[in-house]
């Protein structure tokens, strides 16, 4: 059996190999390394995948984020509501911009953000609301939306975990993630479903006035050389890792269904044990693309687990140990520990397995016999 890996990176770029090389060799040959002709092409590329109508391309996810808020016009003290079960990016990016995070607990089933709680929190202040489609999982956004539509807020998708994923809505269409909201940010981090080989990011609505904002914002606030309209920062896409993303968007789609087929033998395999909850998978739909695929264990002990597995030779991580409301950056004296109590038990309760392209059936059946060992 070879190596498990968390990310298999090297054994995805294999079979990509050539296609990746040529394109980052056209690059270097033509040395257009910012905005060039690599830039454009994936831009409209993903434009066309996503159908949206306008994709900004920029340096990371945590400044898609950023620049989100900032071409929507948020102001210091607006309040901006999102899931306390998270990464700290998402929240990050609020505290600098020095708008108010208000942080909410999440749904126990599906991980995402409460409804309930979004509902509970709004003020005037309020100004907008991020959901996180944690783990590869698509919110309610067709509830979110409701909510945001009955008290005027934007909503920003935080998509740094889903693209590619399908969100249902009850007329049975269907929209990508990220495309929903009023604008979606997502990360290209090498480790996402659609990943380059460094850094890099994009924002993506289907507002023209909120596009010709943004892409002003991503380039020091210019739309002509030299003339700064508004104030902007330095987050380009370079085009290397462009080249990178124009070899792999035409495999998204195989590479989130490499990762539902794999999550699927996993939950085959745990299914029905009394101290595991594993994910479901909707067979109708994309709704869920396994960026992660996350476990909660139930009355039985979840770090000596995690031991286990590493004395196996198989990697595993918590995502995310410490919430939010927890973190010495974010704490506020708004929050009171009743008032996460899914966040909490989640932090002890969950741990996420090898997930990637290359998960091979034996690799599977190793990580699963491993953990069924531990718990009997």
């Amino acid at each position: 059996m070879k190596k498990i890996q968390m990310v298999d990176l090297q054994g995805q770029y294999k079979y990509i190999k050539d296609t990746v090389n040529t394109s980052i060799q056209e690059v270097l040959e033509t040395s257009t390394y910012i905005n060039g002709p690599k830039v454009h092409e994936f831009q409209k590329n993903l434009e066309n995948y996503l159908g949206v109508k306008h994709v900004i391309p920029c340096a990371n996810g945590t400044d898609a984020l950023q620049i989100a808020m900032m071409g929507l016009g948020l102001e210091p003290g607006d309040e901006v509501i999102t899931a306390d079960f998270t990464f700290a990016a998402t929240v990050e990016v609020i505290a600098l911009l020095k708008l108010t995070p208000v942080l909410v607990d999440v749904d126990l089933h599906n991980m995402n953000i409460s409804l309930e709680r979004i509902r509970q929190a709004i003020t005037p202040k309020t100004k907008a609301i991020v959901p996180v489609h944690l783990f590869g999982r698509v919110a309610n956004m067709e509830a979110i939306m409701q909510i945001a539509q009955e008290h005027n807020l934007y909503v920003i998708e935080d998509n740094a975990q889903a693209i590619g994923a399908d969100c249902k809505f009850s007329d049975g269409s269907k929209r990508k993630a990220g495309t929903i909201g009023h604008v979606g940010a997502t990360s290209f981090f090498p480790s996402k479903n659609l990943g380059c080989y460094g850094d890099g990011g994009a924002i993506f609505t289907n507002d023209d006035a909120l596009a010709h904002t943004l892409r002003g914002i991503v380039n020091h606030g210019m739309y002509v050389r030299y003339h700064h309209d508004v104030v902007g920062v330095n987050s380009r896409l370079d085009s290397i890792q462009a080249a990178v993303l124009n070899a792999k968007l035409p495999l998204l789609d195989q590479y989130n269904q490499a990762r539902q087929n794999a999550a699927r033998k996993y939950t085959t395999a745990l299914q029905g044990h009394q101290n595991i909850i594993a994910p479901s998978i909707c067979d109708t739909c994309d709704c869920h693309v396994f960026h992660q695929y996350t476990l909660r264990i139930i009355n039985a002990d979840r770090d000596g687990l995690m031991q286990h597995l590493l004395g196996k030779d198989i990697p595993c991580a918590i995502y995310y140990p410490i919430p939010l409301h927890s973190q010495k950056a974010y704490a506020d004296a708004r929050y009171k520990e009743e008032d996460f109590p899914v966040t909490n038990q989640l932090a002890k309760e969950v741990i996420s397995l090898p997930m990637h392209t290359e998960l091979d059936d034996e690799q599977i059946n190793y990580i699963t016999q491993a953990i069924l060992e531990y718990l009997k």
